[in-house]
């Protein structure tokens, strides 16, 4: 099996399909099988994809950033859950949108610290070193420390690439 991101072009639905192989997707998109979970359209194409590439043997997973709702956090490798949900209502995307935006300016004016989030955290708490925006990775327990010392943090909403794992 083959899993392809695809894009309706009629509403800009993102969607995941999954085919025998690329062949198979090619016959369903020229038979008209082939729709939008969200409208119906039958514009459907394929959708810019990261590929799949698993890490070296001898790199070691980092730690990912607290979850807001402390349940345990997927590690990296690690399969993530997933869920089908109704389409998203247009102020629901809104709302998203929104918030991805306020990230994407926020990581703009902060420094990457990868693993060494808590310990750079509590350089600047304790003024060993000079405030400033930081995000990383942390562990749910560390991130909890560091709420217990009186350290502000807060996770973020939508996954960070480290810098070094971006194209």
């Amino acid at each position: 099996m083959i899993v392809f991101d695809l894009h309706c072009r009629d509403d800009g639905t993102r969607f995941e399909g999954w085919f025998r192989s690329s062949a198979d997707f090619q016959d369903q998109l020229e038979s008209g099988l082939l729709a939008c979970p969200n409208c119906g359209g039958d514009q459907i194409e394929k959708a810019v994809m990261a590929p799949a590439v698993g890490r070296k043997g001898n790199q070691h997973a980092g730690v990912p950033a607290p979850a807001p709702d402390r349940r345990p956090a997927v590690q990296a490798g690690q399969d993530a859950a997933v869920a089908t949900m109704a389409p998203l209502s247009e102020d629901t995307k809104k709302a998203l949108f929104a918030m991805a935006e306020i990230q994407r300016k926020v990581l703009e004016k902060s420094r990457w610290v990868g693993g060494k989030f808590a310990e750079e955290a509590r350089s600047m708490h304790y003024g060993e070193a000079e405030a400033q925006p930081i995000h990383g990775e942390t562990s749910i327990e560390e991130a909890e420390q560091l709420i217990e010392e009186g350290i502000e943090i807060a996770a973020l909403p939508f996954p960070v690439a480290p810098p070094d794992a971006v194209n």
